[in-house]
């Protein structure tokens, strides 16, 4: 059974709506999932569904796209009302009517004195200019923007645990808002954000965002009862089609739940979690490393180790960084280490993948700082650079490495499950170390550096794919190379492959993993968003719980004696084209079995698990089997 990659991915949104449902979860942990479904959603609209959209809009698998994304927004709002149910007497979104009098004197005061001077009055003629994602209200003569920055619930004062949405204020005192008193009502509108120029160098980048701002309209979500003659307006003037309208119970935007998660009683969230920390590594990083490799699993291992190790950049015996960075967030300990480290003299360099979407803006603030302290910034290449990697060399000639599947953000990092490598071994180090030089080399036609300190003049793009400088490490289709060669050694009766991965669509590794499993071997995926082949013969599972299942992982049993590699890359056809990846083998013994027990833990699980099979899903809750629990 085939799916369109965005079909199967909505279908994954899905499953975190129905994390609303989860007996076994507490109140706010519920509502927390409502406001990432939103999130996820608007991102759907926003870059996901753009392949569709420019290929096939209005066509049935498009149009089937529209009919299952509205259907769930019909059910969030559901989940809404029912959390909303749950939570009373002690958490409550009341409505205007339900102020009383004193109520009212501070929110008169509110909306007259920082509300209304910061909205926007527009007419109907610039209704095709409007910003993507923002709450709107119509009138009969204007339109009214809230800006993005003003909270929409509000707290009462006087009253615990009691808000009102900001929007509905509006809406019963519009005489503050308009040049006459009107009948308010709400919408939004999404838009396509994907950049035109994805390929743009630093200093192209800023251009580049600006042609982005307002993309075509996707999606207009409207209150139901808004006049019929104002919506069909608004339909034409934003070019949509009918089936890109939906008609929704306010509030058109459920991400509003995150401040009721912040600010409501503690005790209806998840008990802090308390990660296992390796004492010895954290004391002396890299004289633990002299002895053994280090692999943690990350949140139930401190992500704290990761920023201690670079750290390791202001030590004294290390004289160079290299370090690839995607999605690193607004503060980072890590960041502000190689920020230290160069300005203390070392030589660091940076891969900064500005093109992150949707975190464009913050990376060109950490290009600028890195810049004025003296770190190396390599020119970003063609292709995006999403591997993870970072690389202490020392004055001794000796090399430290950590290698991960998830981003070196500090927030991802404690919510997200990955998996960090730290190695000192020269063969794996001597890779890590070619795989950025053959980098820099590409980008600024200098060296290249393989195994021993050989220097050619430059490289080829695109390089790496596969190269005789990697033998352990592998990049580009090179992944996808090896993947399908191990598959193939496990196709027969006592074969085993377990694939872990976010998104597995990639058509040559779904055709050597339906030749496996019809010669006989044990085919197990565990796909966390979008499978695009769901066949008989494999053993399929989605797990959505606590944390996001974010690890790529690789197994083979090889008769007996297990092959396990890691990698930062999902199996798709753009992570193998068009991205910079990298995928490692663990070597240590130890390491390994860590992995293979959170794998076949993760396969065991009934407690997060949906299983997908060609007739559907299977919920999997309630169970013995809890992989969340570490």
């Amino acid at each position: 059974m085939h799916l369109l990659p965005e079909a199967s991915w909505l279908q994954f949104n899905r499953r975190v709506l129905l994390q609303t449902e989860r007996p076994d979860f507490p109140l706010l942990e519920r509502m927390r999932f409502l406001a990432i479904w939103n999130r996820n959603l608007d991102e759907f609209f926003a870059a996901r569904i753009a392949k569709p959209f420019w290929e096939k809009r209005g066509s049935q698998g498009h149009r089937a796209l529209l009919e299952e994304a509205h259907a769930q927004t019909r059910l969030a709002y559901q989940r809404y009302q029912a959390l909303l149910r749950e939570a009373r007497p002690r958490l409550q979104v009341l409505e205007p009517q339900d102020l009383d009098e004193a109520d009212w004197l501070y929110f008169r005061v509110y909306l007259a004195e920082v509300a209304a001077p910061r909205t926007d009055l527009i007419p109907w003629e610039a209704a095709s200019d409007l910003s993507h994602g923002a709450l709107y209200f119509a009138s009969e003569d204007y339109l009214v923007r809230l800006p993005q920055d003003l909270p929409r619930l509000l707290p009462i004062p006087g009253r615990e645990g009691a808000y009102v949405r900001l929007g509905a204020l509006m809406r019963a005192r519009s005489d503050l808002f308009l040049p006459k008193p009107s009948p308010l009502y709400e919408f939004r509108v999404l838009r396509l954000l994907e950049s035109e120029r994805a390929r743009a160098d630093w200093d192209e980048l800023a251009q580049s965002l600006e042609g982005r701002q307002e993309g075509v309209a996707t999606l207009l979500v409207a209150e139901e009862g808004f006049p019929e003659a104002w919506l069909e307006e608004l339909r034409r003037t934003l070019g949509l089609i009918p089936e890109e309208v939906f008609l929704l119970p306010p509030p058109l935007n459920l991400t509003l739940v995150e401040r009721l998660v912040a600010e409501g009683p503690k005790e209806w969230l998840f008990p802090p979690l308390k990660p296992e920390r390796p004492r010895s590594f954290l004391k002396k990083p890299l004289a633990h490393l002299e002895d053994r490799d280090l692999l943690l699993y990350h949140p139930f291992a401190d992500y704290a180790a990761v920023e201690r190790f670079a750290q390791e950049a202001l030590s004294p015996e290390v004289t160079e960084v290299w370090a690839t960075l995607y999605r690193i967030g607004e503060k980072n300990p890590l960041a502000e280490a190689l920020i230290q480290a160069a300005r203390a003299g070392k030589r660091v360099h940076v891969l900064l993948e500005g093109r992150a979407r949707f975190d464009e803006l913050l990376n060109l603030h950490w290009y600028l700082r890195f810049l004025r302290a003296g770190v190396e910034v390599l020119p970003l290449p063609e292709r995006k650079v999403h591997a993870k990697a970072l690389l202490l060399l020392t004055r001794q000639g000796r090399g430290y490495a950590h290698l991960g599947t998830g981003n070196y953000n500090p927030t991802n990092g404690r919510l997200y499950t990955d998996f960090s490598l730290f190695t000192g071994r020269p063969e794996v180090v001597r890779e890590v170390h070619a795989f950025f030089q053959a980098m820099r080399a590409s980008l600024t036609q200098g060296g290249f550096l393989s195994g021993e300190a050989t220097q050619a003049p430059s490289l080829p793009t695109p390089l790496l794919e596969p190269s005789p400088a990697l033998s352990l490490l592998r990049t580009g289709e090179a992944i996808r190379h090896l993947l399908v060669e191990e598959i193939a050694q496990e196709a027969h009766p006592q074969g085993r492959v377990i694939l872990k991965f976010n998104h597995l669509t990639d058509p040559v590794v779904l055709k050597a993993l339906v030749q496996a499993a019809e010669a006989g071997a044990r085919v197990d995926l565990l796909v966390r968003s979008t499978l695009t082949l769901l066949h008989p013969g494999f053993r399929a599972k989605s797990l959505v719980g606590r944390f996001l299942e974010h690890a790529r992982v690789a197994a083979f049993r090889r008769g007996g004696a297990w092959k396990v590699y890691l990698t930062s890359a999902d199996a798709m056809p753009r992570n193998f084209q068009s991205r910079f990846e990298l995928l490692f083998p663990v070597l240590d013994k130890e390491a390994k079995k860590k992995v293979l027990r959170v794998l076949k833990r993760q396969i065991r699980d009934d407690r997060n698990s949906f299983l997908l099979t060609p007739k559907g899903e299977e919920v999997l809750w309630g169970g013995r089997h809890d992989a969340h629990r570490g």
